[in-house]
């Protein structure tokens, strides 16, 4: 019976997992360059069960036991959330007006699930990678996030810009007057679910730098000024699937309150001395 108790826990401790992914995906719906998380649930090993017994064997002296096993059958223990994987999928563009907003729009990829990322570079020099496209110019003139990363160029240094008047064409290359200023970095993930999801729209490799897409010859993407790539967020589905959690979760409550009462008859009633 207590195995009864750790499996319908289980269900309910990766349910109300799910459930925060869910809320976090929708808090996130209109936050430039978001990917929704997808939960990946897995059984916990199966177990085979046995039970020791022994058989009596007729000898010339007396009958000898001998032990052995006896099968009872697989049981399974639960499931709980194995990881969680961003979906990296190409959200919706949305026009802002803002000169500072850049969307990164994908082309022709080599790889199938593969994507780009804008490179940025916080004050220590550490490299992350995003698609969210709401830069600004800080103080200092230089393009960013509005967290604070700085946006990198094809050489791998911060873009410095004299106003906020300036002009991206479609390939990345920033304009300002008659001058060019920079070229924008664009890195290629083709298995973007190696990358570590950092918050914030930031991810990680652990594996190296990625590499550029700008000298890859298989990699087609083009840059929209004014513009931002919205969360790829499904809200109706979200929700859907929000309210399926809820109701697995309360399934394998009932079955945790069913189990307990009958525990409690167990102890109080049957288990009484007379």
């Amino acid at each position: 019976m207590l195995r009864g108790f750790y499996t319908a826990a289980s269900g309910m401790m990766a349910q109300q997992r799910r459930v925060e992914m869910l809320t976090n995906n929708i808090a996130n719906a209109n936050t430039p360059g978001y990917k929704a998380d997808q939960a990946a649930l897995r059984a916990f090993p199966e177990l085979f069960l046995s039970r020791l017994e022994e058989t009596t064997v007729p000898t010339k002296e007396a009958p000898r036991s001998f032990p052995f096993n006896a099968a009872v059958g697989p049981i399974n223990t639960g499931v709980y959330m194995q990881e969680l994987i961003p979906d990296f999928r190409q959200g919706d563009i949305k026009e802002t007006g803002r000169p500072t907003d850049i969307a990164l729009i994908n082309g022709a990829l080599p790889a199938a699930g593969g994507t780009l990322f804008f490179v940025v570079q916080n004050e220590n020099g550490d490299i992350r990678y995003t698609r969210n496209g709401n830069f600004t110019v800080n103080p200092q003139g230089f393009l960013t996030t509005n967290d604070g990363w700085y946006v990198l160029d094809e050489n791998g240094q911060r873009i410095a810009l004299p106003s906020e008047d300036f002009t991206v064409n479609a390939d990345g290359t920033i304009v300002a007057g008659n001058a060019r200023i920079a070229r924008i970095n664009i890195a290629f993930a083709a298995n973007p679910n190696t990358l570590v999801k950092e918050g914030n729209g930031l991810f990680r490799s652990e594996a190296g730098m990625l590499p550029s897409a700008l000298n890859n010859p298989n990699v087609t993407y083009t840059f929209k000024q004014g513009f931002v790539e919205r969360s790829n967020v499904d809200l109706n589905r979200a929700m859907t699937e929000m309210l399926s959690a809820y109701r697995a979760f309360e399934a394998n409550q009932k079955i945790v309150q069913a189990y307990d009462k009958s525990m409690e008859k167990a102890v109080n009633e049957i288990g009484r001395l007379k």
